[in-house]
């Protein structure tokens, strides 16, 4: 049987490349970059080589602006909480979008616990957030903005150059969650006037286990991580060699490959699209065109995802859904109830996320295989309208 993995925006392979960077730092150059000796002092240039990687590929001025966490939910909760602690003095208001990944969703209503007020701006149809409305909820209380660059889930690209202004005019810290769209995409946190960026290294085929925090350099966070004083002091431990020299590596692989990649990547999510929507009573969710390069998203009506995926693993494709088995909970995904899908349409959603192993032969597999597998579960449908 055929096998094709189209859930690279869960889990990314490791790229071969990166893998064979990060072998020497489990048996062989083994040292600690806190420590003197050569060894030491290897594993030191190390690190300050794969911070100067991620850095460079954002666009960062600077390399000491990059701050190695474990992932990317641990860079949201160091960028939202630091932030907000370290400005409550000047207010307590945050600004973010009703879409948002659940590890920032999750950190603002503990803050909102801790006497900080939250609005979340809604989204239109195609998961947009329109800038102008973020503006006119700012207050004279308002510290913090965070819009996550791309939604991983719909594919949707924000209008992040837009909000970034409106933030940078009014001087107030704008947080954005790259994990999405770092890799895939061009990011510059100077022109986007960004002042805080989560980016995590397995989204970009890296190892799991490592992330980064972009932190501008003047901006101060209060860091909930205390210890041996590791990454200037905003994230003790001793640091995890391996994974960040593998996101090193993956962040120097992406900068040179990203734009060809990307083309390929598109020419495929496209013809996926194309083809899948020829399906009656299916649409597409997300924008059509302002999305991520390896994003297709869609959503069947009269059958659930869970169904098609099982279904689809079955024939040997892994993919994704928006609604409860993904989510862990009985609830449809928060991200298509944003966009004003009632709960029944939310439950009937697929997600397909191509990366660097797929090939138009996976294409063709796939548009194949959906349409016979959602012809069957509506013929088992009793919601599916007789002809």
């Amino acid at each position: 049987m055929r096998k094709v993995y189209m859930d690279h925006g869960s889990a990314s392979p490791v790229d071969a490349r990166v893998l064979e960077a990060i072998m020497p730092y489990f048996d062989m150059d083994v040292g600690n970059p806190s420590s003197l000796h050569s060894a030491g002092r290897k594993a030191k240039r190390e690190l300050e080589a794969a911070r100067t990687a991620v850095a460079k590929l954002i666009g960062a001025p600077s390399s000491n602006s990059i701050i190695f966490t474990s992932c990317a939910t641990e860079s949201n909760n160091l960028a939202l909480r630091g932030a907000a602690l370290r400005y409550k003095d000047k207010g307590n208001h945050i600004i973010t979008t009703s879409i948002e990944h659940m590890s920032v969703m999750n950190t603002l209503k503990d803050l909102q616990r801790s006497g900080f007020e939250v609005t979340y701006i809604p989204v239109d149809k195609d998961g947009l957030v329109d800038a102008e409305r973020i503006k006119k909820a700012i207050t004279d209380k308002t510290i913090l903005i965070s819009v996550m660059y791309a939604n991983g889930e719909i594919g949707t690209i924000q209008p992040i150059r837009e909000i970034g202004a409106i933030a940078s005019d009014k001087k107030i810290m704008f947080h954005v969650d790259g994990t999405a769209a770092v890799g895939k995409v061009p990011v510059n946190v100077e022109e986007e006037r960004i002042d805080l960026l989560t980016i995590s290294s397995n989204d970009m085929n890296g190892p799991k286990g490592a992330g980064a925090l972009y932190i501008k350099q003047g901006v101060r966070l209060i860091p909930f991580m205390l210890g041996g004083g590791q990454e200037f002091g905003m994230r003790s431990g001793s640091e995890n060699i391996p994974g960040i020299v593998g996101m090193g590596k993956a962040a120097d692989i992406a900068g040179k490959e990203m734009i060809t990649e990307g083309a390929r990547l598109i020419k495929m999510r496209d013809r996926l699209i194309d083809n899948i929507l020829k399906l009656e009573y299916t649409y597409l969710t997300g924008h059509r065109t302002k999305r991520l390069p390896n994003n297709a998203s869609f959503r069947f009506s009269f059958i659930e995802g869970e169904s098609i995926i099982l279904q689809l693993n079955d024939m040997g494709i892994t993919a994704s859904t928006g609604s409860a088995c993904s989510s862990k909970t009985l609830e449809p995904s928060h991200v298509l109830i944003a966009t004003g899908l009632r709960h029944e349409e939310a439950h009937g959603s697929l997600l397909l996320t191509l990366g660097r192993s797929n090939s138009e032969e996976d294409v063709d597999y796939v548009i194949k295989s959906v349409p016979e597998i959602v012809t069957r579960l509506r013929a088992l449908s009793p919601l599916y309208p007789a002809k």
